[in-house]
């Protein structure tokens, strides 16, 4: 069992940045691939970023390519999504997940909120 805790969400100004953290417990953090999800109001839930076990490779929706990292620190069993020149499209409730694969993810967080204004 993993549990998940985003953090870092709030209110914006479009072009502007905020970072997401989600914070996982359990010793076993470095065997998940690790991603950040998102749903806005109305919309299906889509995919944003993922990396690897190692953070050694990384992929992105074409959407938020150039603006948003994903990174992780394993000593610290945390995931980091960097959000850049925010755009208010990127209104969402932000999610990180993990999985033994990137095609299947075992394990939700509860969500922040992204609010990005005009």
């Amino acid at each position: 069992q993993v549990h998940l805790v985003e953090s870092g969400g709030g209110l914006v100004q479009a072009g502007g940045s905020l970072r997401l953290s989600c914070a996982a417990s359990g010793r076993t953090f470095s065997m998940y691939v690790m991603g950040w999800f998102r749903q806005a109001p109305g919309k299906e839930r889509e995919f944003v970023a993922a990396i690897s076990r190692s953070g050694g490779n990384t992929h992105y929706a074409d959407s938020v390519k150039g603006r948003f990292t994903i990174s992780r620190d394993n000593a610290k069993n945390t995931v980091y999504l960097q959000m850049n020149s925010l755009k208010p499209a990127d209104t969402a409730v932000y999610y990180c997940a993990c999985g033994t694969t990137p095609a299947e993810y075992n394990y939700w967080g509860q969500g922040t909120q992204v609010t990005v204004s005009s």
